[in-house]
């Protein structure tokens, strides 16, 4: 099982290690044939058509596949069955609570193909929706400003709701650019979560066995872990490597 959690959009990385890391699992799950991969992406009025590229490219200038896009669209849920007999899902960016709601009947095909180890790379949206417990943008908690309006997907409160189920710590990304590490640090120390990760951009949390004490860091930026103790966070720096 890998799972890989990019800390922003394929805009934001510059280096090959991520996707040589997805590429690398998808060879490793599907050796002597091509491999098959669900592209999940929101769409809104075509945007698929723009944004779609920036993922697929990357991986066919690296390895023969077949792409299945599952585009999701306001009140348009993804078919479950879309992720059955894949070799490999890929979650795009864009509006978090959208991707959860559109993904969140799909939960429980998503789990069981990561369990036979299907490998997951989620980007921006797609790695903050993959933990069981899912901070999906607010930008106060009990009222209080924890970080930029710009980052709150369009929610006041900072709210935590169901997600994937994929990996047991909250996610957030865009960490030291969009200053969100403070949201995650926050939603700890308030108890909203038990513990997160905040990823930066042009960096990855790859994990193998969905435990913040087993994983790598893979790019050029950091990755923070924050665990709370009553009402205290303890922040932990992991520093990626290309």
């Amino acid at each position: 099982m890998t799972i890989i959690l990019v800390g922003g959009g394929p805009d934001t990385v510059t280096i090959p290690a991520v996707f040589d890391r997805f590429v690398r699992e998808l060879r490793h799950r599907a050796p002597g044939r091509v491999p098959r991969v669900a592209v999940v992406l929101f769409d809104h009025e075509g945007s698929s058509e723009y944004f779609l590229p920036a993922y697929v490219g990357p991986l066919e200038s690296r390895i023969d596949c077949t792409v299945l896009p599952v585009l999701l669209r306001f009140n348009k849920e993804a078919n479950p069955a879309a992720f059955d007999d894949v070799d490999g899902i890929v979650v795009g960016g864009g509006p978090t609570p959208a991707y959860l709601e559109g993904l969140l009947p799909s939960a429980g095909a998503i789990r069981r193909a990561v369990s036979e180890g299907v490998p997951y790379m989620g980007f921006s949206a797609g790695a903050m929706v993959a933990p069981a417990r899912a901070i999906v943008g607010g930008y106060r908690i009990s009222g209080t400003e924890v970080c930029a309006m710009d980052c709150s997907e369009g929610l006041d409160e900072v709210e935590i709701r169901d997600g994937l189920g994929l990996v047991p710590f909250a996610v957030d990304v865009h960490a030291a650019q969009a200053g969100t590490l403070s949201r995650a640090v926050g939603a700890v120390a308030k108890g909203l979560v038990d513990h997160a990760a905040a990823v930066d951009e042009n960096t990855a949390l790859v994990l193998h066995h969905a435990d913040l004490q087993q994983l790598d860091v893979i790019g050029t930026g950091n990755c923070w872990t924050i665990r709370g103790a009553g009402p205290k966070a303890t922040v932990s720096v992991l520093s990626a490597h290309s």
